[in-house]
């Protein structure tokens, strides 16, 4: 009668506690509200130089049409896989802090207010949203390092 431990890392004690631990943040209102929330400022972003009239802008545009699109779908992979693709989340806040400079960026001195305003204010809440995300990953972390010792 032979007991034979399964091999390989995916059966460590630790993975499988940061694993239960993922589906456990995941499964919270913050993570689902904060999943939520970035979605639609991503597909916002994605749609504001239609929504507010600043197509006269192509490069800015284009940027958050891109940008817009790319961050919703980084935030959607959170609550299939929260585990594997929490760290998405810091390429989240570089996309936010992107979208607040892009107006000066992207179109040097022509500019309006309205782009401007919508770009500020939607960058602002993407980086706090990602920030938010990177922030669920740690939540009950230390309560989890004191267990194991």
């Amino acid at each position: 009668m032979s007991t034979q431990l399964p091999k390989g890392m995916e059966h460590h004690p630790d993975i499988l506690a940061l694993r239960e631990h993922a589906e456990a943040v995941t499964s919270t209102t913050a993570a689902q509200g904060t999943e939520a929330l970035a979605i639609c400022t991503g597909l916002f972003l994605a749609i504001s130089p239609w929504v507010v009239g600043f197509t006269a802008y192509p490069g800015l545009t284009i940027s958050n049409l891109v940008l817009g699109i790319a961050f919703a779908v980084l935030m959607a992979g959170y609550g299939p896989a929260f585990g594997r693709t929490h760290a998405r989340a810091w390429a989240c806040v570089a996309i936010g802090a992107w979208t607040i400079i892009a107006p000066w960026a992207v179109n040097g001195g022509a500019h309006v207010r309205r782009t401007i305003l919508t770009n500020v204010i939607t960058g602002g809440v993407m980086t706090c949203l990602a920030l938010a995300a990177v922030g669920l990953a740690f939540t009950g972390m230390t309560g989890m390092a004191r267990r194991r010792d």
